[in-house]
């Protein structure tokens, strides 16, 4: 699968991560997987330095620096939740309105997260985009920036995300092959100081299942 650039200028580059990629190497990774920072770093030629991550099940918008100062300034703005993020998320279930989640987030071992009193605060943003038979397509904002909150978020309210292997009661969630969980859009400040709005629509396996969700 070739790379798909969503993004590319002097000071950063922004991909389009197919689902099951590793951004960088993790827990459980072994040292034949490939990753986005390796591809990217081919594409480029040179070093590349990681802003932000997103799950290997889930697909989407990820950016890269491509010197020091850039990555400083882009982490900066992750850091004080200055970047604006959407994802959308299949989830499980009759959601029968927009809401918010807040839940404190905390790690229990082994890379599982999950909602506990002494965690760190978390907030998160839904809307209904469609609802289906079994099913709810939405549009979902983080306002924190916790491990997995999405999916932790979701499934604490009752409406695990669809292909979920991790955050629900029969793994993955409905049988699907994928996490149906894609980083949809990305706005903050260019190092110039210029404002970046950055977009990537899911893949034909995200909608795939989106079109059976709808047909079921």
């Amino acid at each position: 699968m070739s790379l798909e650039i969503i993004h590319e200028d002097e000071r950063l580059i922004a991909v389009s991560k197919p689902a099951g990629r590793l951004v960088i190497p993790g827990r459980g990774s072994c040292a034949g997987d490939p990753t986005l920072k390796a591809e990217v770093e081919g594409r480029t030629g040179a070093k590349v330095f990681v802003v932000h991550r997103l799950d290997r099940e889930a697909s989407g918008l990820v950016v890269f620096a491509k010197d020091a100062e850039c990555h400083r300034r882009l982490c900066g703005q992750f850091a004080r939740r200055q970047v604006h993020k959407l994802y959308l998320a299949l989830a499980w279930g009759a959601v029968e309105q927009d809401g918010i989640v807040k839940a404190p987030i905390r790690e229990y071992g082994s890379g599982r997260m999950g909602v506990h009193p002494q965690g760190k605060p978390a907030r998160t943003i839904f809307r209904v985009l469609r609802r289906f038979a079994s099913a709810a397509l939405l549009v979902v904002e983080p306002l924190t920036g916790r491990r997995h909150q999405i999916r932790v978020h979701l499934y604490h309210i009752g409406h695990p995300i669809l292909g979920d292997d991790r955050y629900g009661n029969d793994l993955p969630v409905g049988g699907y092959p994928r996490l149906m969980l894609h980083a949809r859009r990305a706005v903050f400040m260019h190092p110039d100081g210029r404002k970046l709005v950055l977009e990537t629509p899911p893949g034909a396996d995200f909608d795939s299942v989106v079109s059976n969700a709808a047909a079921g």
